[in-house]
Parts: C-alpha cells; structure tokens; sequence
C-alpha cells in the first residue's frame, strides 16, 4: 500500500509540474511571443554582399562592402565544412526542434561543476538555430528575457524551414573575423581561396572562429579541437584528423581584393560616379557586378610611360612634377586606361578628372577649326608680323613666338603645326574672339557659362580637365560626335540582372560582347570635311611640326602640343584611327618647369603608351569624306609643286571650290625648323 502511495503521490507531482511546466511555457509564449519579428522574411533570404569592379578582360580589381561576403548556397558548401560547424557548434542539429534539452542539461551539469571548483568545461545550450535567430533578430545581451525569446524564435523556425535551410542561413550570417561574414568570405580572407577548394584542417579552423573570432594566438589549438569533435561525432577518423592536425595553418593576415595600384585612380573615379549615382546602400552591398572599361595591359602601359616621364624628371629633385594620362576609344567612348599621378598612395587626388588646368596651345585646333568652317583652307595665308598697340579692355596685347621670330605670311597649316602664337592671334582677330570660342565650347572642351569671354580664352588660358580635352579630340576623329566617356560596360546585380533605365547609364552591346559605335540623331558638332582638314593637319604637326616626339614606327597619328606661360604645364593630346590619349604634366602648386622642359616631355609619355597599344595593331589611315581633292602643294607658300617646286613638298586636302596658292613673286625661303609659339 505504502508503494502504491509513494507512486500516487510521485505520478501527482509529476502531473503538476508537467502541469505547470507547460503553463509557464503558455505564459512565456504569450508574454515574450507576440512582438517578435516576421522571421518568415528569411525563406528570401538576401545578405549584404560585397560589390566586385572587374576590369574588360574580367580579371577582378577591387571590392566595396561595409561588410565582406560571398553567399554560398547549401549544395554548394563543402560536407566536411558542415560537418566542422556542427561539431563544434551543435551536435545535436539534425535532430533536436530548435533548442537542444540534452543540450541544456549537458550544460547545467558542466556549469555546475566547474562552478563547484572541479574541473569541466564551460559549455553553453545555444543551438544554431538559436544563433540564426540572434544573429538576424535579436541583440547579444545576456538577459534571460533575450533567451526566451531566442528559443521561442527557434522553434518557430524549425517548424517553418528545412534543417539545410537554416544551416545556409547560419553559414552565410556568422561573423569569423577580420571583417569577414560567412564562409565563402572567411575562406577568401584567411586563405584566398573558395570554399570549394578547403582542405579539412581549414574547415576545422573556420568552424573554431565562432567562440573566438578576432584571436588567432590560440588558432592551432582551436583548430585541434574541432577535429577531435569531429572523430567523436564519426565524421571523421582518427587518421584523418592526425594528418589534418600536421598540416600547417598558412592564414593570411587578412585579405582583401589586393588591387595593383595603378589602378585605384581609375577604380576611385568609378566608385565616386557609381556612388552618386546608385547610393551607398547598394553599391557596397546588393553585391553588384561592374564591368569595367580599363584594360588591363594598357593600364600598365599608360602607368608605366608617365611615370617613366616623371622619374626622369624629378630625380634629384625636391617638388615632385605629376602628371596624368586618359586612354579612350574615340567612337564609343570606353575608357582603356587612366591614371591620375605618380601615385595613389601619395596622392589620390586625379589630375586626369579632377584637376583644372590651363590648356595653352592644345585650344588652337578649334580655334583653327573655326576658320575651316567660314571657308578658310588650310593653305590660306595669315600674317606673322609683330602686333603693336592692340587693346582689349585694358589689357595690351603684344604676343610673340616661342623663337621670337616672325616670318611674314605663312599658310594656315604651317602656323597650326609649328604652334605659332602670333599668326592665332590674328586669326582670333579675324575670325572674332566669340566665334573662336564657340567651337572650344560646341566641342566641350570649355563650358558654355563661361563668363568673361576674351582673347586670352582663345589662346588657352582657359581651365579645363584632361578628361574634358580628350573628349573634345574624339571628335574630330568620330565624325564630329560629342561622346561621353564611360568607365563602365554594364552592371550585373546579385541574381545576374543588368541595371539598366534610371541607375546608371550604360552602352548597348552586339552579339560578340562588342559595344557598338555610336548611334546618334543628332547633328555632328562641325562638318566632316573642315574635321578631316584639321585632322590632316594635325598629323603633319607629328610628322613635322612640335610633335615629332609623338610619332609612332609604322602608324598614322595625329596631335598637338600644349605648354602653358612660362611653361608651367605641358599637354599633348593625340589619337589614331581607334585610339585616343591625351597627357598632361605639371606641378599641383604651379610654377615653371625650368629649363629644357616643354610639351615634347608630354608628347614622349603618349608615344611610349602608344607604342604598346598600337604594337599588334596594323596602320589604319584616317578616314577620308567624299569632296576632297587632295594636291601637292610647296609646304612654306601653299603654291602647287609644279608651280613653286624648290623646299619641302606635302599633300594638301581641299575642298571642293579651294585650291593652292599662287606662285609667290619671292619665293619664302623654308626654315626647315620647328618654329613655334606657345607650343
């Protein structure tokens, strides 16, 4: 009777505190359960994902990410990496429902035993699941108002996605260390690899980082931990882990998307346009794709020829001459290569983009070009001889050339290629300061607000950048077209979508992944014959005026020089067929470059970049329009060869109704020299 009793009175204990048990459990539900958050949002679940810039060839440059992550989808994580967290972290994850009670007991035993003064180790009874819920829900405060609903959380989760769901969730979300967050990232950080490609002791060690993510002293030791758990979970064998543990840890002291410096100027540049125009929320992490225009052989080449140019000017030196240089694609606009000084680390500051310069005589083409378009033909006279007393507002002009010579009258042509000051001085003269400075602005060079307009503008004392100056070339050689250039083929998002519409302006592309020239309704900036006269004068200032440093072996190129008063900057700007760069050299404070100094310092960084741009290329002529005749004229008199053969004889390009010059009554004698002005 007395058992019976004691079974009675046992069961009754039981009921009751089953009873209460499950009430309390009620109570806790209805207290700490109603405001928690829609954890049904993870069944999409989308994390911050690090944003890559990759240049044209698809080999990566940098990343943006205010936190760094690669997601990696369950069926793509290694087994053994699966197994490494869940050894360490939950062995029970397979099979309990959210929260692990032999976990828990196992815990209270161990906690109070160790609390007892014996030795045990500290353990904890938070399962995964419970950390999925923490990590995206929750806060790390260590109340017991958090662990209930951390647990309450859990449950609700376990009922609502798969185990290997919540495993995805957990591997992509946890933070290792070193600003990395997930797996896929933490094995590009410590080991510059994938996950994929993880051998099982580097599994071990990332499953070890959880408890202790920034303290790498104890790495072997937490590593060594791990694969003992895993043999006593039979994941492993106790071989295995014996081999695993000889293996030495080769972690890296943090890596990053290690990006030569050479081009971060063009990287920063990109990451400035596609903040502004995409905000930061997305750029640094939706994960994006950016494909980039640089090329990366013509990068190294452009780096490579500037600063060539610099070192040999600063050696021995103090102030430190810098410089830039823009590569481009004249008929789409992509930019191929771009640096903005001799370093990035010493200087991020972009003198191809940000700096504003004065020109100089790199103005001159469109000023030129004005005269082409009023009927002008490159062979029409212009009067080299001193100007005295001539005023605008209160400023008295009396312009010189660099030789401080004067030679009469010399066709438009020569004074172009030989950059002579005082023959452009009467031309603005003739042609009128607005309409001079009309074309620098139709072609973008300089802006239409300009306030002030003056002669001076017209002679280049104007400011602009180098990006802006290149652009204007472009389209003497595109057919008269005012590209923007593009540093960015097209951006992918996470799911591999292209942006496109308001985000970020794109170019369309042919089959082939070629982008296409340019498709436009627009009228061209000037007419194509007056364009290709002063392309073909600008190639005679290679071939024979100020930019002989300029030319390339076996191609047809085209430029002009730039040097500002008292030489205090120096430009080039050239182009092939295809092919675009423009140069710029000078102080950040500026002040004169000294003796010896001069444009043929820019012109000899375009020609050492051209020379490996152009290396596998063959020689493509500029493109001729219908109604030209071309004739061979006497160089120094513009007269035809048969009439005035004695000195240098070119080929002249006229349009239809223009022809040479008569025979001169004294023949002008040819100098034969590269006379110039500001050049």
């Amino acid at each position: 009777m007395k058992f019976k009793k004691f079974i009675y009175v046992f069961l009754n204990i039981l009921f009751w505190c089953f009873t209460i048990g499950i009430a309390g459990l009620a109570i806790l539900v209805l207290v700490y359960g109603n405001d928690l958050p829609d954890y049904k949002k993870l069944a999409t679940y989308a994390p911050p994902v690090a944003t890559r810039l990759y240049a044209s060839d698809g080999s990566l440059l940098i990343e943006y990410a205010e936190e760094r992550r690669v997601f990696i989808d369950f069926t793509d994580m290694p087994k053994q990496l699966v197994n490494a967290f869940v050894a360490a972290e939950d062995q029970n994850f397979w099979s309990h429902p959210g929260v692990d009670v032999q976990g828990i007991t196992r815990a209270l035993i161990n906690n109070g035993i160790r609390l007892l003064g014996f030795d045990a180790n500290f353990s904890g009874a938070s399962t995964i699941t419970q950390q999925v819920a923490k990590n995206f829900f929750l806060t790390s405060e260590r109340t017991l108002s958090r662990k209930i609903k951390e647990a309450i959380l859990a449950l609700r989760l376990e009922r609502t996605f798969s185990k290997e769901h919540i495993m995805t969730l957990y591997l992509n979300q946890i933070f290792l260390g070193a600003r990395a967050y997930g797996v896929g990232s933490a094995a590009l950080m410590y080991f510059n690899k994938p996950v994929s490609e993880l051998s099982l002791s580097e599994c071990a060690f990332l499953a070890s980082l959880p408890k202790a993510p920034n303290n790498r002293e104890r790495a072997i030791e937490r590593r060594n931990y791990v694969l003992r758990r895993m043999v006593e979970e039979d994941y492993i064998t106790e071989e295995e882990a014996n081999e695993a543990m000889k293996e030495p840890l080769n972690i890296n002291s943090g890596f990053t998307a290690q990006m030569e410096e050479t081009f971060q100027y063009f990287a920063e540049d990109v990451r400035r346009q596609l903040l502004d125009r995409l905000g930061r929320e997305t750029l640094y992490n939706e994960g994006l794709y950016i494909k980039t225009t640089i090329v990366p052989e013509l990068q190294r080449a452009a780096s490579s020829a500037l600063n060539k140019e610099l070192d040999r000017y600063n050696e021995g030196r103090t102030e430190k001459l810098q410089g830039a240089i823009i590569a481009m694609n004249p008929h789409t606009g992509r930019v191929l290569a771009m640096s903005g000084g001799r370093s990035f680390v010493e200087s991020s500051f972009n003198r191809a983009t940000q700096a504003m310069r004065q020109i100089g005589s790199t103005i001159k083409p469109f000023v030129y070009l004005a005269a082409l378009e009023r009927g002008m033909s490159p062979e029409s006279m212009i009067l080299d001889a001193p100007i005295v007393g001539w005023r605008e507002d209160d400023t008295l002009w009396k312009p010189e050339n660099y030789d401080k010579k004067f030679l009469g009258e010399v066709p438009l042509r020569l004074a172009l290629e030989t950059s002579r000051n005082v023959p452009a001085v009467r031309l603005v003269q003739q042609i009128g300061v607005e309409n001079a400075i009309e074309v620098a602005q139709r072609f973008g060079v300089y802006p239409d607000n300009l306030q002030n307009v003056n002669l001076s503008l017209a002679l280049g004392s104007g400011e602009t950048t180098l990006l802006r100056l290149v652009q204007g070339y472009s389209a003497f050689v595109n057919g008269g077209y005012l590209i923007q250039p593009k540093l960015v083929d097209y951006i992918e998002d996470r799911y591999g979508r292209v942006l496109g519409g308001n985000k970020v302006e794109l170019l369309e592309w042919q089959d082939g992944l070629e982008p296409k020239e340019i498709e436009t309704n627009s009228e061209p900036l000037s007419d194509a014959q007056s364009l290709y006269q002063i392309v073909s004068i600008l190639q005679g200032t290679v071939e024979r005026g100020t930019g002989k440093q300029a030319r390339v072996s076996g191609h047809t190129i085209a430029g002009k020089t730039g040097t500002t008063n008292d030489v205090k900057d120096v430009w080039f700007v050239g182009f092939s067929k295809n092919l675009i760069a423009g140069v710029y050299l000078g102080f950040d404070t500026p002040k004169p470059l000294g003796a010896g100094a001069g444009s043929h310092m820019a012109a000899r960084v375009f020609a050492d970049f051209m020379k490996v741009a152009l290396a596998d290329e063959k020689n493509q002529p500029f493109s001729v329009p219908d109604g030209l005749t071309f004739m061979r004229v006497n160089r120094r008199s513009g007269a035809a060869a048969s009439e005035d053969p004695n000195g240098l004889i070119i080929t002249e390009v006229f349009k239809q109704g223009q022809k040479p010059n008569p025979a001169p009554k004294v023949k002008a004698k040819e100098t034969g020299v590269a006379v110039g002005g500001v050049f």
